[in-house]
């Protein structure tokens, strides 16, 4: 059965597609390629699955409009090194879950990977050189509270995993799960974002102490690089979610493999050798028969040659996202580095809030127009809230370390509502896609 249909059945609703006259009303054209903008979150997070998909169909950029989801999806083509170039978008698919109380009185979180379709209409499709990633936050269970939300100070890291304790409840809806497994899920949520014209990814932890391994009969332990089980159980799991349909991989912590720089370490535990890590990129990719995959570093140095025998399309934090003409220098020095090359952020995992609106639209502009050819463009990597703004006293990195509602009366609808900024996050948002529709058909 086509997975996407399948997945309207699990939540009762008919595969039969209509045009979405709310979608019409909010979307941006830039060619082709269409999505909705002007917009705050709550507005796309609100509405139903069914919605979302009529959504999408609206916005279909081959100009055909068809009552039901296709059987056969493509990813958006770029060649194989199409992550060198690519637009990296990390949306916390935690913080959008839907926040409520169960009925026995539990502060509960779930289904934020229901709630990122629900926000796929809302990002700006790919490019005609270049490819628009989205990159998951969370795929695994997370060690403390998983599937609950806390209070906005207690901890609930992302950052900290537990293996062979299948996905995260905070994102599947274990729910419908008896209707459609959690892999369909992920294979539903992948062809619905590359019908939309987007590639996805996620981000994945390698620090040993902040994973844990589940054992059935016995209490969790420490994952450990040098237990073959313990990387043969990694290293599978990746290859599963490669196989769901993702082509990226945001690796945390990626520049201090091997051993590399560790004075600046901020991770918990070993990490793996330069060979494990080395011999993991290439038999994910070997495994899954997909040699087109993107594996993306947290942060870069100048040693690119150590990052491309490794295996990595791009790294982070390497080039001044404030200055142009740095960015424009750096994009035709390595015009021709198709293999490797280091990229620019608008903001990362790590950012603390209080950069101003102009300031986040004058480093987009840097991402996506400084360069002397499109075809010389640099990666960029972006956060959920470059592109939707948050709400004044949270941040991406307190999303990360943390797992607070902000409704005001236990509904999902308001944690949405007041997760966000309202008006002057919608011109924002508007603003945003003004400077993405100059681009989409470089």
């Amino acid at each position: 059965m086509n997975i996407v249909n399948k997945l309207l059945k699990s939540y009762n609703y008919k595969p039969e597609l209509v045009l979405d006259n709310w979608t019409l009303e909010h979307q941006f054209v830039s060619g082709m390629r269409k999505w909705v903008a002007n917009i705050v979150p709550s507005e796309l997070l609100t509405r139903s699955f069914k919605d979302a998909v009529n959504s999408l169909m609206t916005l279909n950029q081959d100009g055909n409009f068809y009552e039901k989801f296709p059987d056969t999806i493509e990813t958006p083509d770029y060649g194989d090194n199409w992550g060198v170039n690519a637009n990296y978008i990390e949306i916390n698919n935690r913080a959008i879950a839907e926040m409520g109380v169960n009925e026995y009185g539990e502060n509960i979180c779930k289904n934020g990977l229901l709630s990122t379709i629900k926000l796929l209409p809302a990002i700006p499709p790919s490019a005609k050189s270049w490819a628009n990633c989205i990159i998951l936050s969370q795929i695994f269970p997370n060690i403390y509270g998983d599937g609950y939300n806390k209070l906005p100070h207690e901890e609930n890291s992302i950052y900290g995993i537990k293996l062979n304790a299948g996905y995260s409840r905070n994102i599947i809806d274990f729910d419908i799960e008896d209707k459609i497994s959690s892999v369909e899920q992920f294979k539903a949520f992948n062809m619905l974002a590359n019908f939309h014209g987007l590639k996805t990814g996620f981000r994945t932890v390698i620090s040993a102490d902040q994973i844990k391994v589940v054992q059935p009969d016995g209490s969790d332990i420490t994952f450990d690089w040098n237990n073959s089980e313990h990387f043969n159980m990694f290293l599978n799991v990746h290859i599963e979610l490669i196989n769901c349909g993702f082509e990226a991989v945001f690796i945390d912590s990626a520049k201090h493999i091997g051993g590399y720089d560790m004075e600046n370490y901020t991770g918990v535990g070993a990490l793996p050798t330069y060979e494990q890590m080395q011999y993991i990129i290439h038999e994910i990719r070997s495994r899954s028969g997909n040699t087109h995959l993107s594996f993306v570093g947290e942060k870069s140095t100048g040693d690119f040659a150590r990052y491309e025998n490794l295996g990595l399309s791009t790294g982070t934090g390497y080039i001044d996202p404030d200055d142009f003409h740095t960015v424009r220098d750096k994009a035709i020095d390595h015009k021709y580095s198709k293999n490797y090359s280091p990229g620019i952020e608008v903001s990362n995992d790590n950012d603390l809030g209080g950069r101003t609106y102009e300031q986040r639209l004058h480093r987009i502009n840097n991402s996506i127009f400084a360069y002397e050819f499109p075809s010389d463009k640099l990666a960029s990597f972006m956060q959920m809230e470059d592109l939707f703004p948050l709400r004044y006293d949270t941040n991406t990195h307190h999303l990360m370390m943390s797992n607070p509602s902000y409704s005001t009366d236990t509904t999902p609808q308001s944690h949405w509502e007041n997760l966000f900024a309202k008006d002057d996050g919608r011109e924002y948002n508007k603003k945003v896609a003004e400077l993405f529709a100059h681009t989409l058909n470089l």
